[in-house]
């Protein structure tokens, strides 16, 4: 048995390592200034909750195995000082991971978008096979209790690959320090501009994973993204390259098959984007041992990853769907998918502005034409969370500038948008909304509840 310590223990990869490790018969304290749920529930559940927030040096001592460091601590964490002081061993989540499984077979997915989905569909096929694999990934899966598992005995480990920083005191991606066998690149688009000033700066982060990918190793990219393309060509990694495209497939009265030798295959998920991700995860799934017939037969009952492209509720002629999705590839991509679902549905597509990248003015014009499928595009942004985040004040007309739609409607209080979003006619209509906030603090139910009337 080991003993662990968390510095920001409430992160959403750094609670569920520190539930993992727990299960495995450590012991496993930590701090944090706040938690929120799911977090906050699930460490009272797992015994490793703190019973105070705010830091405290006296938790660091010498009888520690390892201190591990979130991303939420700041440098000068009282904490932290204290670890380094005495010399304890001190990881970031991401290289923990790496050290713990340096003799499995690494299989890590990466990508400005589509990661956790491609995760979550390896993940799922894998489960339905009873194939065991340890896995690290950013969301909560149906039918798995935690969203990182560690294992001895495991060969395989299945990691999701994210290009922000490792921690405070290390500011290297998280996806450079796994060193995988086999990886997946799904597609890049300039993402974090608070960290990578330029878009080459960005690009330059895959290029690194690209060559940091073992000797002989296979790296499976998506044929269909020009820069991801480019990159790999030009890589001199000695490894194979393997290139996924869309699946064919067919769309009929809301339902989306894949096209196959045996027939239609019908999914619980929809959309372009997901059916490039299909195909990533076939390839992936091939790799570990996972026959093509055997993923068809597995994919056809994968519901989606949590709060990817997720139907809170359905009336008789209206949905209401929930996506994490904030960067300008990802919000095309989704809500081109519901609309090539749902052809003759009015479609309100509500986007808020809530990541550094996208308060950030000089990067609105990205996301020209992202809402372009939408009948009512409808973007919110909360000035309150430019003051927390120290962000230059934004216009409502500098959106509508660089949005360019003519039927762009913003609002900036969140009552308003509330309001607006309760008297709407959604008879026979979609409903997107598309964050990775929560709209200054929308009642959920009060919109479900609309839209089950319809």
């Amino acid at each position: 048995m080991s003993k662990y310590h968390f510095i920001a223990i409430g992160g959403s990869a750094m609670h569920s390592l520190a539930i993992a490790l727990k299960i495995n018969g450590h012991q496993v304290t930590g701090s944090d200034d706040a938690i929120f749920d799911p977090s906050l529930t699930q460490l009272r559940e797992a015994d490793i909750c703190p019973e105070q927030m705010g830091w405290d040096p006296e938790k660091i001592n010498a009888s520690l195995d390892a201190v591990i460091l979130g991303m939420h601590a700041k440098k000068d964490n009282p904490e932290l000082l204290a670890a380094q002081k005495m010399g304890l061993p001190l990881f970031s989540y991401p290289e923990f991971i790496a050290h713990f499984a340096q003799n499995k077979t690494r299989v890590v997915i990466a990508g400005s978008h589509g990661k956790t989905t491609i995760s979550a569909m390896v993940l799922h096929v894998l489960n339905y096979h009873q194939k065991s694999v340890d896995y690290m990934i950013g969301a909560q899966l149906e039918g798995f209790d935690n969203s990182v598992f560690l294992s001895e005995k495991n060969q395989f480990i299945i990691l999701e690959g994210d290009e922000y920083l490792s921690s405070p005191i290390d500011l290297r991606p998280k996806f450079h320090h796994y060193k995988p066998q086999i990886a997946l690149i799904s597609g890049i688009a300039w993402d974090h501009i608070n960290v990578f000033n330029t878009e080459s700066d960005y690009n330059d982060q895959f290029e690194i994973f690209i060559d940091s990918i073992t000797e002989g190793g296979v790296l499976v990219y998506n044929q269909e993204d020009d820069t991801l393309c480019k990159i790999v060509s030009e890589s001199k990694n000695a490894i194979r390259k393997e290139s996924y495209s869309t699946l064919d497939h067919k769309v009929s009265l809301g339902e989306t098959s894949l096209e196959t030798d045996e027939g239609l295959i019908p999914l619980g998920v929809f959309g372009r984007h997901n059916l490039s991700n299909i195909s990533g995860a076939k390839w992936l799934c091939q790799l570990i041992g996972i026959d093509e017939d055997d993923f068809f037969q597995a994919i056809s009952s994968f519901k989606g990853a949590s709060k990817r492209l997720e139907r809170l509720i359905s009336g008789k002629s209206s949905c209401l769907f929930k996506d994490f999705a904030h960067s300008p590839s990802k919000v095309k991509a989704t809500t081109q998918a519901v609309k090539e679902q749902f052809p003759d549905s009015k479609l309100f597509a509500c986007l808020e502005l809530h990541t550094h990248s996208s308060l950030d003015p000089s990067f609105l014009v990205h996301y020209r034409d992202s809402l372009e499928k939408a009948d009512l595009p409808i973007v919110f942004f909360d000035p309150e969370a430019l003051r927390i985040k120290n962000r230059t004040p934004i216009h409502a007309q500098e959106i509508f500038d660089a949005l360019g739609h003519p039927r762009l409607i913003v609002f900036s209080d969140p009552k308003l948008l509330k309001d607006f979003l309760l008297v709407q006619d959604y008879d026979h209509s979609v409903l997107l909304m598309m964050s990775s906030g929560n709209y200054g603090g929308l009642d959920w139910e009060q919109l479900k509840a609309k839209l089950s009337r319809f």
